[in-house]
């Protein structure tokens, strides 16, 4: 009996959800996957991400909201692929990036997860680059 695959191109009406997505990337990287997937690195990846920064650009300048959620999607996949090759190596994973980033909000927007007070988004604005120029400088 054939074991079917957990991801499978005839299963139309699945919802994926970001740990599927992770894995996916990860199978395409893995032996067996794509070559093409297998064979990136951060440097072969550059001009993709510069292209696909762009494209999320354009929709937003056309207002676009149909294309602006496909083209967020191709950005998010060069994240994840660069997360990927990280992983691999023993660099860091996607969860790293995201404990990161999620440390970095909360952390530069006491107005809202603090007792910090600010009336205005240019406050907002200031308080963040404060905040940003104080990391940086330790």
């Amino acid at each position: 009996m054939t074991e079917k695959k957990k991801f499978n191109s005839s299963d139309k009406d699945r919802k994926y959800d970001f740990n599927d997505f992770t894995e996916i990337i990860s199978l395409l990287r893995s032996p067996g996957g794509c070559p093409w997937d297998m064979k990136q690195t951060h440097e072969t990846l550059k001009e993709c991400l510069i292209e696909k920064s762009g494209e999320v650009i354009s929709a937003i300048d056309n207002k676009d909201t149909a294309n602006l959620c496909e083209e967020l999607g191709d950005l998010l996949l060069q994240v994840v692929m660069h997360a990927q090759i990280a992983s691999e190596k023993g660099y860091f994973t996607i969860n790293d990036v995201i404990q990161g980033v999620s440390e970095k909000m909360i952390r530069r927007h006491p107005h809202v997860f603090g007792d910090v007070k600010v009336s205005s988004p240019e406050e907002s604005l200031q308080l963040w680059q404060e905040i940003k120029k104080q990391e940086k400088s330790k």
